[in-house]
């Protein structure tokens, strides 16, 4: 196998296990749900992507042809992490949640009730 094609395929492993590992301790080490869905769908997404996109290139410079089985398992996971991480969201505060800053509209209500009407001139 080639020099240059080994390297590459080094650094999309070795980016790939980063990306992966940081996304796996952000959802140990975050501390509420809405911050713990950002480290799957973020960090993993793309860990997984690269440790795809190099077995791809892998097995089709091993191989007769385009390997696209990779190809296509990435294309999917690119399309359904930010909508399952969505809809989980959209869950979360539908269910009320408890997070770290104010749900928006608790927010909303808060600056409400703080909110003094206009005085007029007499």
């Amino acid at each position: 196998m080639n020099i240059v094609l080994e390297v590459l395929l080094s650094v999309l492993i070795v980016t790939g296990a980063l990306f992966t590992f940081i996304g796996s301790l952000g959802l140990a080490r975050l501390r509420d749900f809405y911050t713990r869905l950002h480290g799957p769908t973020k960090g993993t997404t793309l860990g997984v992507g690269c440790l795809l996109i190099a077995s791809s290139i892998f097995f089709s410079s091993q191989g007769d042809g385009l390997s696209l089985h990779e190809v296509l398992i990435t294309l999917f996971l690119f399309i359904t992490a930010p909508i399952s991480a969505h809809l989980l969201a959209k869950s979360a505060l539908h269910l009320k949640v408890e997070s770290l800053v104010p749900l928006p509209d608790e927010a909303i209500a808060r600056k409400n009730s703080q909110h003094k009407p206009y005085q007029t001139l007499d």
